[in-house]
């Protein structure tokens, strides 16, 4: 068997695998062949109705094999597309690709492609936002250890994490949005970008080539072409295109990471199916594997942005070809990646196993520490030295932990703490509980949902994108 993909076999959907396809490809470059003879003939170019009405019945009827052999002759893709598509349509060969050079068809058409699979994305971008709006919203007052360098720090709620998650993906899918808002076609632009040929076929008349260029840019699903172009469309484009991508594994990265800390700490599971295998040689474990796959599915898709960088700056003048091959293998590939990473996400997401218990009896076991802030600020009130009150506090605590460290075995420290202070744990009891100490985290959730989230979901989601059951 040769090589496939593991984006391929194992990872992207069906929707996002089929936009790559060589099908839609070269069917979308017959498109754009068909939608050139028509502008051309309705600005007055001498091609026939016939030949438009053959071009159009030929359109998706494409014999790879026949194209494969005359690759093999020419060695030049396009060219040997322009002859398979000229057998099939013998009366319209001589108006296929008038005027245009290789790029009208490539360039385009990966425009094509690229404008679908955002199209893809933004469905399902929205959709995990959903998810996580849900789980945030539900959570919002669930109070749990936070941790600053993965150290026990202050008393927050889960639902306020997962607010730092959909924050960052809420970033991403309005940089997207403002992407696909300004999101040009090629065009009609020539050999080198001048429009030179097309001038030449419409006789100096420069108001015909900008209407052809209008009206393949229309006949093609997009509102604009970009007015200065070389050979090809700017690969800034796919600059700007690779960093939306990354934006997004990034934000599933951190949240993948963080997932897999908390798994450790058992605070949350990811979903595991009833006959999910965790280990071949330890039947117990129950690994974070999907949340690792995102995270490292997002680590490659972070690592072809540098990719994109380099092929925006590597054009020679008015274009050199090295980037095509290079093109070839990264755009679809980060496409699929970032496809596979929101699908798998979603999953997660959807079937999280959240346990506040075990959340509570971490926050009851680091309570003395967390609550210094709170007993320092009660000591103060009494009349006590702040920067006194504070070394005080710092010598206890540290000598605790030192105790525990050696010997295994937690001392009692909140009581040391309030009788070194002198303060009464029954008039402080109702402060030192865990949802007391979690400060504005559930009203931050809820004016967050409300005001940042709310508004971008009522606009955005529809049910037309589905996200593909992963199974657990």
């Amino acid at each position: 068997m040769s090589y496939e993909s593991p984006l391929n076999t194992r990872y992207a959907s069906r929707e996002m695998k089929e936009i790559f396809s060589a099908h839609f490809k070269y069917k979308t470059w017959r498109r754009l062949w068909v939608a050139l003879a028509e502008a051309e003939r309705e600005l007055g170019l001498n091609i026939t109705k016939a030949q438009i009405e053959e071009l159009k019945a030929k359109q998706n009827a494409i014999d790879f094999e026949r194209v494969l052999k005359y690759e093999r002759e020419s060695r030049h893709e396009v060219m040997a597309h322009i002859d398979a598509y000229g057998d099939d349509c013998p009366n319209a060969r001589g108006v296929i690709h008038l005027g245009a050079t290789s790029s009208y068809v490539m360039d385009n058409g990966d425009l094509v492609q690229f404008q679908a699979a955002l199209k893809l994305l933004r469905g399902k971008l929205i959709l995990l936002i959903e998810k996580l709006n849900h789980l945030a919203l539900k959570e919002a007052g669930t109070p749990c250890l936070g941790y600053t360098h993965f150290q026990p720090a202050q008393a927050t709620t889960f639902g306020k994490r997962l607010s730092l998650y959909l924050q960052d993906f809420l970033t991403d899918f309005k940089d997207l949005l403002y992407l696909m808002d300004d999101f040009p076609f090629l065009g009609a632009k020539g050999a080198i970008g001048t429009q030179g040929s097309f001038l030449a076929l419409f006789e100096g008349d420069h108001k015909k080539v900008i209407a052809l260029d209008d009206r393949v840019t229309e006949k093609m699903g997009f509102t604009k072409s970009f007015i200065i172009t070389s050979q090809t469309f700017p690969r800034k484009q796919e600059l700007r295109i690779m960093s939306c991508l990354a934006g997004i594994a990034s934000s599933a990265h951190k949240c993948a990471t963080d997932l897999r800390l908390l798994s450790h700490l058992g605070e949350v599971e990811e979903p595991f199916g009833k006959s999910q295998v965790g280990s071949s040689a330890m039947p117990y474990k129950r690994n974070p594997i999907f949340s690792e796959r995102v995270c490292g599915l997002s680590r490659f898709i972070i690592n072809l942005w540098h990719n994109a960088s380099d092929n925006a700056s590597l054009q020679w003048l008015e274009r050199s070809l090295d980037d095509s091959s290079n093109r070839r293998l990264s755009m679809p590939e980060a496409f699929l990646a970032t496809d596979s990473v929101l699908n798998l996400f979603y999953s997660i997401i959807d079937g999280l196993k959240v346990y506040p218990k075990l959340m509570d009896a971490h926050l009851q076991e680091h309570l003395p520490y967390i609550s210094i802030e709170l007993l320092l600020a009660a000591a103060v009130l009494q009349g006590k030295d702040r920067q006194k009150t504070h070394e005080e506090l710092k010598v206890l605590s540290f000598e605790a932990m030192k105790e525990k460290r050696e010997t295994g075995r937690a001392p009692d420290l909140l009581k040391t703490l309030l009788d070194a202070l002198g303060l009464n744990e029954n008039a402080l009891s109702d402060q030192l509980k865990p949802e007391k100490l979690t400060g504005r985290a559930k009203q931050q959730v809820i004016e967050f949902l409300k005001i940042e989230v709310e508004p971008i979901l009522e606009k955005h989601l529809t049910f037309s994108t589905t996200i593909p059951d992963i199974e657990f």
